[in-house]
């Protein structure tokens, strides 16, 4: 944006004022902190509440746009929402329209206070119930249980019938209450904090507010809670007298100006200045209890000692004359000196939820923010002041917010009394990075009241605004106006959630769960015609044993309550206990995923965070991975190492991307790296002889040079001539002075003087320029201090025109110490070369676009330098449109880019910069292994093709095999897109067909190696058209890999889209930006990474690690067994109830269906909740098949979830009819063993009768169940072996204890009758054997004729194949690759003697994971050559020659002779070489080189040349 020095432009005149005879007064933009000082007592109370609203809603999330929409008041603060703004007057009386007919104000704003719970004390029942039973589930069950009341359907114990649904829904309901009752208690401990609020002063834009009867009810209630909350608490622990006692010792602080504590002994570059000085006021009260503003020296303790250079005097030009200083700029003041007060009005600590718009706030060091108010003065003489913001996007450094240029004399509460203004608002909205109003006054003659007052005003803008969230920091005081309030704030605007994801298995268990409703509804239509058609004969045995019916005779009517009486009989089909099953086994999972020691990442003290629970299995079924590169891939931490000046190139550096070009010419990168290494250590140690020798820099320490690179500083000192000297010269001054950061100062002599900057990039620059001896050493008023090579001078900046991603260049206008205003600017190579003046610098342009095209083929980010001089009179000119644009309340932002584009052309080019972003540590080994499980990687990155395809190779996604597809669409053509699209298909035979989708939804094998496709945003857009982008997604199928290059953050969620919807695949996006929450969420499963720039990702993802590289054991690990366990889980599930429900209903058989049952209904009861579910809880719990050092050595392995081949519609009927096997053998031996005859006991009573009955077939099919699922588990321990011990001894101790008290009833003594009878012991083990018996047989037919991947690898395990992985870190992708090739070097010489040994599987599972210095080298002299032809004329090596012309950069003759300083510069040799060898011919014959780019749109947005500069 432009200039926002101050939270926006100084203030213009209204009426007529002549505004163009005003010169610009010197301006600052937002400043960017990261200094902290030490926090008081941690608020526990405020953070949990604000922890719950860091997730954002998406831009197209419907509901956070209406959120925005509904809120937005009239002008006037109507809630008709016809106007999108709100006007706020202080000290004024409302206008009539404000008004209604009692004098009330019309405008009804939101009560600052919250409630983030969803329940009262009053409402939680029937709420909380009403919420469980949405749950379709819950009110099945719920109908089961109301059928169950009526006698007229047969249970004979309704109560106990309803326990299931009792005990869920009430432990359901505990752990909400408990949730809520804590929302509840932070919810009232934040309202209630405290905040200074100007109080005895009337705030015309407040009505008073009525409270109901009912409310006061309400609130009795909750004082009620909080009070025993409080209570507890308070004998707990001594978390609240600790409280209270700070919260006393502030408040006598508060009244003693001297007892305030003093600031962090790091001070911020502000510190350094003066605070306010008394004026002719200074017998004015102060604002009570604000002490008055000391000097900095009592800030910090004693006076700090500045730096010996800062007593210098300022550098002056030679041959220069210091223009006259522009006249300062009246901005106004709101205090209306003339107004007569009652001095009554003072701050008072009020509760935040008392707050109201248009209230006066004052903050102090350390409180947080209550509502988003703007800020009107502070206790920092320029009007700065600190603020952290990571409750609102997670990001830790401190940023700087302005006063308004008008409401910086206002100090005390009698100030606020005499302040007169009105506030034009925006309507409330939730972007947390834009706001517009404006602020209008009547301006006074403080000297002659009398005298005309004149109509002012002065935009406001975000830079002006604190939200509500934020802290305050590193700053005394603060004084502001509340705009919004409670939910109306942006962080209340931005407190959705993640959009709600659902694992697919879960999607899935939904049709399953229709199909057994659909056989419950069968069976039970089959038992009411058989029994309505039984009843209606008369010849059966009921017309003599039955005593009528509930029918009265009528067959319909009986068949009908037999129905109803059926579904109570059958309902275990439908089990209620599966779904609160699946919840603690995820539960679990999360729990180790969390608990994963080797997803720790130290450096952070960060481990694998699982946020959203439900979903853990989908991580073993991701197909595609889409990944941003910039501190995903890469570290974020930027090191400056190159540099292109004049035409000339500086710096020495050997990064992983030139060691990977190397690798693939068949260099020893060893051998190599380690010269290269020796000679920068040489070139380091000149390098800062000569800086040490030029000047003696205090600043720079030694440790911290980033860039290696003797000869600039030698041209600095003018060893290639004059004219290099001035040239370079020019670049660090660009360096230093275009730029964002602010200075951290650590006391010493001289101090240590770091740099906090939004940007990483942008703090490398600035540091580089502090070690060449141009060092930033701090920020006035007006601008920039620098310290040139030991003498100081100021710089005035004027203008400052933000970075965005849209312009993607910033700016800064200076005005020099000779007078001149001069604009510098740094930004995308594209953007500045489109901006220079037509026709200069031809040479210089070539030479420096082939600089920058070799520095991005190294794997560095590059910027170009430019800068304008500007003559005073069209600077006066400008600067003027720039004011009015930046006044504009409506669409400040399209007006001010406006004016910017007009002063940034026809440039200068300075030069470019070149900064490396390392990648993390065993990122190339880790996207390795996830290739060679099936898992496609495409990665979407905001940097330059080169760039991207450069880290391609170092990360292992390209390789010097592959076909590079280059997407670029340079007319912008839809057709030309398509054509190209059509044209690159063709090789593959295909058309992009709808069958040819179809098709590829069902392939889920890895394309063939041999192609890769790289596109650029601007034809991504053309190619994501609705029309053409089937047949791009068929394309990109058929590659390997994929890289979008130059991407926006919408872009990204569209691609994620496109595949995710367009190939029915799971898919997984992985960032660390807030560039990449878009993706994030639209991916099924969204893995955010706790990097450099900030915690937006981890808070909008689903699992939050602190590395890619573990995101490796995320998926082939933890992954793999959830989804596994899910699938078994689930699978075991269904069997058993199937098992149960059909022994019940083949039962009916002989009971004319008349809904009888076998078994004691408390069987029905207990069997899923005590018999067999904990059993198949902790097959999903602890199951394994294979070990996790095994799963990250045969990443083959994780294919099968790939396939989605463990949970299928076949798999699930499997075991249906499994269960319904078993079922018949439980009931039809039973049958089979009573038909002959019946067994007595000792006494002579019979066994039986229906229930004994049911204890034959109950403990048989319990005992049968347990066996079955334990033969479905793969690991076999004694916590897995004695639960399924245990379930099946439950149904005996249950049955023996049960039976002894006659609360039986007809089941009395059941227990000693049935276990005493041989009958029973030879019927219970003959029933497992028949029953396990086919599933036996089928497994082991399986496993021996039909084995699958992962019993091969068991049967490896057994035989000692992986041993050799003992010691390895599970957590290290690179230390296992390393330990399979030692096995596979070791162990080829036997396996080959003998083709028994081993497994050719596992030997080529091996080698695919091989690393990449492991694997064959293909240098480019394989490539097609004059006698071979051309064997692949896109490829990396097809070229009809490995040997190139040298490059235009080499042939070039500079515009100024250069001096006789001509050393060897190996870096760029090296480089140079590397280039000539490897340049692929399909960059040469497309122009896909920067150079070519950038000499297209060369000078396309600069003046034509006949227009002054």
């Amino acid at each position: 944006m432009a200039d926002q020095p101050d939270g926006g432009v100084s203030p213009h005149l209204e009426e007529g004022t002549n505004a163009q005879t005003v010169r610009s007064a010197p301006h600052n933009r937002i400043r960017w902190a990261t200094h902290k000082a030490n926090p008081q007592q941690g608020r526990r109370k405020r953070q949990s509440i604000l922890d719950r609203f860091h997730h954002r809603r998406t831009p197209s999330d419907k509901s956070a746009q209406s959120a925005v929409t509904d809120n937005e008041p009239s002008e006037n603060g109507d809630a008709d929402g016809e106007a999108t703004g709100r006007t706020i007057h202080v000290n004024q009386p409302l206008p009539p329209e404000a008004k209604d007919e009692d004098g009330r104000p019309v405008a009804h704003y939101a009560r600052n206070k919250i409630r983030t719970a969803k329940y009262t004390p009053l409402s939680f029942v029937p709420k909380n119930l009403w919420f469980q039973f949405h749950n379709v589930a819950n009110i099945y069950f719920l109908f089961i249980v109301l059928l169950s009341i009526e006698p007229i359907f047969g249970v004979q114990n309704p109560a106990l019938n309803s326990v299931p649904l009792i005990v869920i829904v009430t432990i359901t309901a505990i752990k909400d209450a408990i949730e809520d009752f804590r929302r509840t208690v932070l919810d009232n401990e934040l309202n209630n904090s405290g905040v200074h609020r100007l109080v005895d002063w009337e705030n015309v834009n407040a009505a008073g507010d009525k409270i109901s009867l009912w409310r006061r009810f309400k609130k009795a209630n909750t004082r009620g809670i909080v009070t025993l909350w409080t209570w507890m608490k308070h004998h707990q622990n001594k978390t609240q007298r600790q409280k209270n006692a700070l919260d006393a010792y502030a408040d006598r602080a508060m009244d003693n100006a001297n007892s305030r504590p003093n600031m962090a002994q790091r001070d911020s570059q502000y510190l350094d200045r003066p605070s306010f000085q008394s004026d002719e006021r200074g017998d004015d009260v102060e604002m009570t209890p604000v002490p008055s503003p000391r000097r900095s020296k009592d800030l910090s303790g004693g006076a700090m000692s500045p730096p010996p250079a800062y007593t210098q005097s300022s550098l002056q030009v030679p041959g220069q004359d210091f223009a006259p200083q522009p006249q300062k700029r009246d901005f106004g003041d709101l205090i209306n000196y003339s107004k007569t007060t009652p001095e009554k009005a003072r701050f008072n600590k009020d509760a935040w939820k008392n707050i109201q718009v248009g209230d006066y706030i004052r903050l102090f060091n350390g409180d947080p923010v209550p509502a988003d108010m703007v800020v009107l003065s502070t206790s920092d003489p320029d009007g700065a002041c600190y603020i952290e913001t990571k409750e609102l996007d997670g990001e830790t450094n401190l940023k700087v917010r302005q006063s308004l240029r008008c409401g910086r004399k206002m100090k005390r509460a009698r100030d606020c009394e005499k302040a007169e203004f009105t506030i034009q608002s925006e309507g409330p909205q939730a972007n947390l990075y834009s706001y517009n109003g404006v602020i209008k006054w009547n301006q006074t003659n403080k000297r002659d009241p009398d005298k005309p007052t004149k109509r002012m005003a002065e935009p406001l803008s975000i830079n002006n605004l604190l939200l509500r969230g934020c802290s305050l920091r590193n700053t005394e005081w603060v004084l502001g106006v509340v705009i919004f309030t409670g939910q109306e704030t942006k962080i209340m605007l931005n407190s959705g959630v993640t959009p709600s994801k659902r694992a697919k298995i879960s999607r899935d268990l939904n049709w399953n769960v229709c199909y057994n409703f659909i056989v419950l509804f069968f069976m039970c239509v089959v038992a009411g015609f058989v029994e309505g058609f039984f009843w209606d004969r008369s010849d059966t045995s009921s017309q003599w044993f039955e005593y009528g019916n509930y029918g009265s005779g009528d067959s319909a009517i009986n068949g009908l309550i037999t129905f109803w009486a059926s579904i109570i009989l059958f309902q275990n089909l439908v089990p209620i206990s599966l779904y609160i099953s699946l919840e603690i086994v995820r539960t679990f999972q999360a729990f180790f995923i969390y608990s994963d020691t080797h997803m720790y990442w130290e450096k952070l003290d960060f481990p694998c965070t699982p946020k959203s629970w439900n979903i853990s299995d989908d991580l073993g079924q991701i197909e595609y991975v889409f990944s941003d590169k910039t501190g995903t891939l890469t570290q974020n931490v930027m090191e400056f190492k190159k540099a292109t000046v004049a035409g000339e190139p500086y710096g020495e550096a050997y990064t992983e991307a030139l060691a990977g070009m190397q690798k693939r010419q068949g260099i020893d990168v060893a051998k190599e790296g380690e010269t290269a290494r020796v000679q920068i250590e040489k070139d380091r140690v000149e390098t800062l002889r000569l800086i040490r020798q030029q000047h003696d820099n205090p600043y720079l320490r030694e440790d911290d040079l980033q860039m290696v690179a003797p000869n600039l500083v030698a041209d600095i000192g003018g060893a290639s001539g004059e004219y290099q000297a001035k040239a370079t010269y020019d670049f660090m001054i660009a360096l230093a002075l275009c730029h964002s950061v602010i200075t951290e100062r650590t006391p010493g002599n001289p101090p240590r003087i770091e740099f906090k900057a939004q940007s990483p990039d942008e703090a490398a620059l600035v540091a580089t320029a502090r070690d060449y001896g141009f060092t930033v050493i701090g920020r006035t008023a007006d601008g920039i201090i620098l310290n040139i090579m030991g003498k100081e001078q100021e710089f005035t900046v004027l203008n400052t025109l933000e970075f965005n991603s849209t312009r993607k260049r910033m700016s800064s206008i200076i005005r020099m110490p000779d007078g001149k205003i001069v604009l510098f600017c740094k930004g995308a190579d594209s953007i500045i070369y489109s901006r220079l003046y037509a026709g200069e610098q031809q040479e210089m342009r070539k030479a420096t676009a082939a600089h920058l095209e070799e520095f991005a083929r190294e794997g560095l980010r590059t910027l170009c330098v430019a800068s304008k001089v500007i003559p005073e009179d069209l600077y006066q000119q400008w600067n003027v449109r720039h004011d009015a644009a930046a006044a504009a309340v409506e669409h400040r932002e399209d007006k001010l880019e406006e004016v910017a584009d007009e002063i940034e052309r026809d440039l200068t080019l300075l030069g470019g910069t070149a900064i490396e972003d390392q990648l993390q540590g065993g990122v190339p080994d880790s996207i390795a292994l996830l290739g060679t499980a099936g898992i496609k990687l495409w990665v979407l990155t905001g940097d330059k093709v080169e760039t991207a395809i450069n880290i391609g190779f170092s990360c292992n996604l390209l390789n010097n095999d592959m076909d590079l597809i280059m997407l670029q669409i340079e007319d912008g053509n839809l057709a030309t897109a398509e054509a190209e699209l059509d044209k690159n298909l063709r090789t593959f035979n295909m058309v992009g067909s709808e069958a040819e989708l179809q098709a590829a939804r069902q392939d889920h094998g890895a394309p063939d190696p041999t192609h890769a496709i790289i596109v650029d945003g601007e034809s991504l857009k053309l190619v994501l058209d609705e029309s053409i982008k089937r047949k791009f997604l068929l394309l990109c199928k058929q590659c390997q890999s994929v890289l979008c290059c130059r991407v926006s953050p919408a872009q990204k969620a569209a691609v994620v889209g496109l595949v995710k919807n367009g190939l029915n695949v799971i898919t997984l996006a992985v960032g660390d930006g807030a560039n990449d929450v878009a993706m994030i969420q639209q991916a099924d499963v969204g893995v955010g990474i706790a990097g450099e720039e900030g915690r937006q990702a981890v808070m909008s993802s689903d699992f939050a690690i602190g590395q890619f590289r573990f995101l490796t054991r995320l998926l082939l690990v933890h992954g793999r067994w959830n989804y596994r366990r899910m699938a078994e889980t689930i699978s075991n599930f269904f069997y058993k109830n199937i098992v149960w429900a059909f022994s019940l209903f083949w039962y009916q058989i002989y009971d004319n269906y008349d809904g009888g049952y076998v078994f004691d209904y408390s069987y029905v009861i207990l069997f899923n909740l005590a018999f067999t579910s904990l059993t198949v809880i902790f097959l999903g719990i602890l199951d394994q098949d294979v070990s996790d050092k095994v799963s990250l050595a045969v990443p083959q392995l994780y294919r099968r979830g790939i396939e989605q081949k463990e949970w299928t519609q076949w798999k699930f009927w499997v075991y249906m009819f499994d269960g319904l096997y078993q079922s018949i053998i439980c009931l039809f031996m039973t049958e089979l063993l009573f038909a002959p005859g019946t067994f007595n006991t000792k006494n002579g009573l019979s066994v039986n009768d229906q229930t004994r009955l049911g204890v034959f077939i109950g403990c048989g099919a319990v005992a049968s169940i347990n066996a079955y699922i334990v033969m479905n588990v793969y690991r076999w321990d004694w916590a897995t072996l004695g639960i399924a011990l245990i379930s099946v001894l439950l149904i005996f101790f249950w049955t023996g204890v049960y039976t002894s008290f006659t609360v039986a009833y007809v089941f009395y003594h059941a227990a000693s009758e049935i276990f005493a009878t041989l009958a029973f012991w030879a019927l219970f083990f003959v029933m497992i054997v028949i029953c396990l018996l086919p599933r036996f047989f089928a497994k082991a037919i399986q496993k021996i004729y039909f084995p699958l991947d992962v019993d091969i690898i068991r049967e490896q395990v057994r035989l000692g194949k992986f041993d050799y992985l003992e010691g390895t870190d599970p957590s290290s992708a690179s230390d296992i690759i390393n330990k399979m090739n030692q096995h596979a070097s070791s162990s080829s010489s036997s396996e080959a003697s003998d083709p028994k040994a081993g497994m050719n599987g596992i030997r080529k599972m091996s080698e695919a994971a091989r690393s990449e210095a492991e694997r064959p080298i293909y240098p480019p002299s394989v490539a097609g050559t004059a006698t071979t032809g051309n064997r692949n004329p896109h490829s990396q090596q097809g070229s009809d020659d490995s040997t190139f012309p040298p490059p235009i950069s080499m042939r070039l003759s500079q515009d100024q002779p250069r001096g006789s300083f001509d050393r060897p510069r190996p870096s760029y040799d090296r480089m140079r070489s590397s280039l000539d060898q490897l340049r692929p011919s399909f960059e040469r014959s497309r122009d896909m080189t920067s150079a070519a780019q950038l000499a297209k749109v060369e000078s396309s947005n600069a003046h034509p040349p006949s227009k002054l500069r």
